[in-house]
C-alpha cells in the first residue's frame, strides 16, 4: 500500500469542491487517512516547492498556495500515487481529459484546483512537511475486502 499526499489548492476550496473531490478518490476505493483545513506560510510554501525556486512561475506559486485555505489529505491504496495523479488529470485545466478532476472542474493553467505527490520519495517528503507524528493514521475499513482481491494471500 502507498501512501500519497493531495493538497486541494485555494481554488479548491473557495469554490466550495472539497466534497465533491475528496468523492472521487473514495469512490475508487482510495483511503483517507489524513486531512487538515490549513492556510499554507510562505516558509512551508518554499520548502514543499524547493524543487520550482529560481522558475519564472515561482513567486505566483507560492502566492496562489498561502492566499487562502487548503486541503491537505494523506491518501492510501494499491498503486496509490498513479490512481491519484490519473484522477487529478493533466497539470493544465484546459488540456485536462473530461472525467478528471481537473478536466471537469478546472479551466485556468494556474488554478489547477489539486496537487498530488508524483513518487514515493516526493510523497515521503511531503508528507512530513505537511504532517506530524500521529497525524496520518493506520486503520482498517470494513469495505476493503470488496476494494481488494485478496484471495492469494495479498491485496490485488
Amino acid at each position: 500500500m502507498e501512501t500519497t499526499l493531495l493538497i486541494l489548492k485555494p481554488d479548491a476550496v473557495q469554490r466550495g469542491l472539497m466534497g465533491r473531490i475528496i468523492t472521487r478518490f473514495e469512490e475508487k476505493g482510495l483511503q483517507i487517512v489524513g486531512a487538515k483545513l490549513a492556510m499554507i506560510s510562505p516558509e512551508t510554501a518554499a520548502t514543499h516547492y524547493k524543487d520550482h525556486q529560481g522558475k519564472g512561475f515561482y513567486a505566483g506559486l507560492v502566492g496562489f498556495m498561502t492566499s487562502a485555505p487548503v486541503l491537505i489529505l494523506a491518501v492510501r491504496g494499491l498503486g496509490a500515487i498513479t490512481i491519484c495523479r490519473n484522477l487529478m488529470g493533466a497539470t493544465f485545466g484546459s488540456k485536462a481529459a473530461a472525467g478528471t478532476i481537473r478536466g471537469d472542474f478546472g479551466v485556468s493553467n494556474s488554478f489547477n484546483l489539486i496537487h498530488g505527490s508524483d513518487s514515493p520519495e516526493a510523497a515521503t517528503r511531503e508528507r512530513g512537511i505537511f504532517f506530524g507524528p500521529g497525524e496520518v493514521l493506520d486503520y482498517s475499513r470494513a469495505g476493503d475486502r470488496w476494494v481488494y482481491d485478496s484471495s492469494s494471500g495479498k491485496p490485488e
